[in-house]
């Protein structure tokens, strides 16, 4: 019998935060209350500040449903304190429900879905798929809530065509995304039980129910313990239904969907709910945005005014802000490509990043990364300080380059480094990662809030 060592202790606790948030609006709430047992308060932004944020405390905020900020004030925090700040976000690609998803063919109910970022879309076929995301519905008194949904039971499949009735001319790794790619949801009742009477739709007081098949939402119904009639509305995701595990021989690996970039949202949090705040130095920050996969231009993305937002409510005396943006401090952390051992050739020679071999400093000359030789340098007198190991990225100059929100954050005026830990797969539905790498990624931002303000002042800038 083969036995395996249980694996890093954080992470199992990343495979139950992945597990818990199929959806971006999952890992918000799930962030949330880790920040809120470790002490944090939930502040609104609507609300005046003024009387409730203090020096010593831990707050956040959320935008949406679907985007996080939280921070904590040093104890002798004034007007003008810099700000260390760990940003990442909550999105992956993944298919959606459309608006009017009803479909029926030969027989099978179908549900349509659209694509949304840059998935290895082949990866979705052939899985046990379900649904989550948030439902609007009526409460009894007339008003309206938005709701977290996830079905747990596998009730959609997209199927592959057999090799049997593949021409040899096609692709079957490249489906048509519109003809070929809707997932079934079941059989036309009265195919299925040709001796019984169809069942009358549910009524509703909104159009959903023309525009959704009345199984899909009964579904959804009974998973809300409501009945059909309240749903008014809802943003699903499909998700495959596999756990996240660990695997390999001695569970080196993590196998789980999402890691691009929960992840680094998850050590960002993590490292942010076991600090306290110091007595001096800098405010300490995360960002956790929504729609990095589509270029981040949304009110939840990193394009959007949520960390200005922040930056201008703890400086309102003129002068404040520029002064804290000039003692400020941004790690972007997203997901970096690690070596692939049977496409050697993808990498540049000199910077291949290992799984497991510690957290990767990402560069780019075009500044789709925003690191520069400054941050860098910082980023490993924290690495150094914490114990961890780093490594070096550039993509080859004959391949094109991702990016992250770090070069759309450094816009701001604050100086940004981008990191990530390694991984392959990235953008497939199951991705692969190094266990030992989360833990790595949680001791560099625990000593970035610790240490940045010592760090900072020993480099001299003219």
């Amino acid at each position: 019998m083969l036995h395996r060592a249980v694996g890093p202790e954080a992470a199992h606790r990343f495979l139950s935060f992945v597990n818990a948030s199929p959806t971006p609006f999952h890992a918000v709430s799930v962030a949330a209350s880790r920040l809120e047992g470790a002490g944090f308060r939930k502040i609104k932004e609507k609300d005046t500040w003024e009387d409730e944020v203090k020096p010593g405390g831990k707050y956040y905020f959320v935008r949406n449903q679907v985007a996080l900020i939280a921070f904590t004030l040093p104890q002798q925090w004034k007007q003008g304190t810099g700000v260390s700040i760990v940003a990442t976000h909550v999105d992956s690609p993944n298919l959606r429900v459309r608006p009017v998803s009803k479909s029926v063919k030969s027989g099978y109910l179908q549900v349509g879905v659209e694509t949304y970022g840059g998935g290895i879309w082949r990866t979705w076929m052939d899985r046990d798929l379900s649904v989550a995301g948030r439902v609007v519905m009526a409460d009894k008194d007339g008003s309206f809530t938005s709701k977290l949904l996830k079905i747990d039971q596998p009730i959609l499949r997209i199927p592959s065509l057999a090799i049997h009735l593949d021409k040899p001319s096609d692709d079957p790794f490249k489906p048509n995304l519109e003809t070929e790619f809707l997932p079934i949801l079941g059989i036309v009742e009265s195919q299925l039980n040709a001796s019984e009477p169809e069942k009358p739709a549910p009524t509703t007081t909104s159009k959903v129910q023309n525009n959704h098949h009345s199984q899909l939402l009964s579904a959804l119904a009974d998973e809300l313990s409501v009945a059909p009639d309240v749903i008014h509305d809802f943003e699903l995701c499909l998700y495959d239904t596999q756990p996240a595990v660990l695997g390999g021989l001695n569970n080196e690996f993590i196998f789980s969907p999402r890691m691009d970039n929960l992840v680094s949202s998850f050590c960002a949090v993590e490292a942010l709910a076991d600090s306290e705040p110091t007595v001096a130095g800098n405010v300490n920050c995360i960002a956790l945005f929504n729609h990095e996969e589509i270029g981040s231009v949304s009110t939840t993305g990193a394009q959007s005014d949520l960390l200005p937002t922040l930056l201008n409510r703890l400086n309102p005396v003129p002068g404040s802000l520029a002064q804290s943006i000039a003692g400020s401090f941004l790690i972007s952390s997203d997901m970096a490509h690690g070596m692939h051992p049977n496409y050697p050739s993808k990498y540049q020679e000199q910077h291949r990043p290992a799984l497991n071999g510690g957290v990767v400093i990402k560069t780019n000359a075009k500044q789709r990364y925003a690191s520069d030789v400054i941050t860098i340098f910082l980023l490993k007198q924290l690495a150094e300080k914490s114990g961890v190991n780093v490594q070096d990225y550039e993509v080859r100059n004959d391949m094109a380059c991702g990016s992250t929100v770090g070069p759309l954050l450094s816009k701001i005026g604050v100086r940004t480094v981008d990191v990530g830990n390694p991984m392959l797969s990235m953008h497939s539905i199951r991705e692969t990662a190094g266990s030992q790498d989360v833990q790595s990624c949680i001791d560099l931002f625990g000593t970035f809030f610790k240490e940045f303000a010592t760090v900072n002042q020993s480099l001299s800038l003219d």
